[in-house]
């Protein structure tokens, strides 16, 4: 959406003061750890941009609290399986043996929007490791949550994910729906039948770069979308608006339970053709 777009769909300008008080009225607290997953653009036409969003976030959490975003970089990947563009495949091997290793300091995210890419650089705000599924923090918890992310499972127990879902974190989608929920992966690990796949990053080990081959869970969020649509039913799901975008808060833990929950049903269902 272009930003005439947004000008012309939006009332007034959106204000720091403004979200910070629709985002209290939603139910975030003073001191909570807070994954937020946000569209710009949904909220209208904001005075401040990015850092005004930020901002208001940081505010309603206070001192004590902990503001957490996916800092996911879908390129640090096997271009094999790049689809959206593919390359040509006599350019692997160079792609594999010249392809950066992953910094978390200057390594930038892809896809996650003109938010979370601001929050990597923000002042204060720390992130975890990992080549592909990193997540960025500022706040109280910062160092506890991004610290040692594990290569293998990327949002297995011991991931920012597995620590935030021990920490009683909430979960705010901004403007976005289920389907970007990535706390429904840590769900994904607990399946016993989940399938493995090969995967690769260049990353840094011993001071050298190298590319490195690891296994880890194929994760699949064809069924956020109605997993979230049905864990409504059962889960407190506060809803409400910051600015102009449409908002859910919820418990973490308690929308990890239901989606593995869900998941060991009906994707058995899936598999038998039930």
């Amino acid at each position: 959406m272009s930003e005439k777009d947004v000008v012309e769909r939006t009332v007034e300008p959106v204000t720091t003061g403004r979200m910070a008080r629709d985002l209290r009225r939603l139910g975030v607290e003073a001191g909570d750890v807070l994954l937020v997953h946000s569209s710009l653009s949904s909220i209208g036409w904001v005075c401040g941009g990015p850092q005004a969003v930020i901002e208001a976030l940081l505010g309603a959490l206070g001192e004590e609290g902990t503001l957490v975003m996916p800092a996911q970089t879908g390129d640090w990947s096997d271009p094999a399986e790049w689809q959206n563009p593919p390359v040509p495949a006599e350019w692997r091997e160079i792609i594999y043996r010249e392809w950066p290793a992953f910094d978390p300091d200057v390594t930038p995210m892809r896809g996650m929007g003109r938010i979370a890419e601001l929050f990597r650089t923000y002042p204060g705000t720390r992130r975890s490791g990992h080549p592909q599924a990193s997540f960025c923090a500022n706040g109280h918890q910062a160092d506890a949550i991004v610290s040692g992310h594990p290569l293998t499972p990327q949002f297995g127990a011991d991931s920012p994910l597995g620590k935030m879902y021990g920490m009683g974190a909430k979960v705010l989608l901004l403007g976005v729906g289920y389907h970007v929920c990535t706390g429904f992966h840590l769900a994904e690990t607990r399946l016993p039948s989940m399938p493995v796949k090969k995967m690769g990053a260049a990353i840094r080990e011993n001071g050298k770069r190298v590319w490195r081959w690891f296994e880890d869970f194929a994760y699949d969020s064809d069924d956020f979308g109605r997993i979230g649509r049905e864990m409504e039913d059962r889960v407190l799901v506060q809803k409400g608006l910051v600015g102009q975008a449409t908002c859910r808060l919820f418990d973490m833990k308690e929308a990890v339970d239901f989606a593995a929950e869900w998941m060991a049903v009906n994707r058995r269902k899936k598999r038998n053709g039930t």
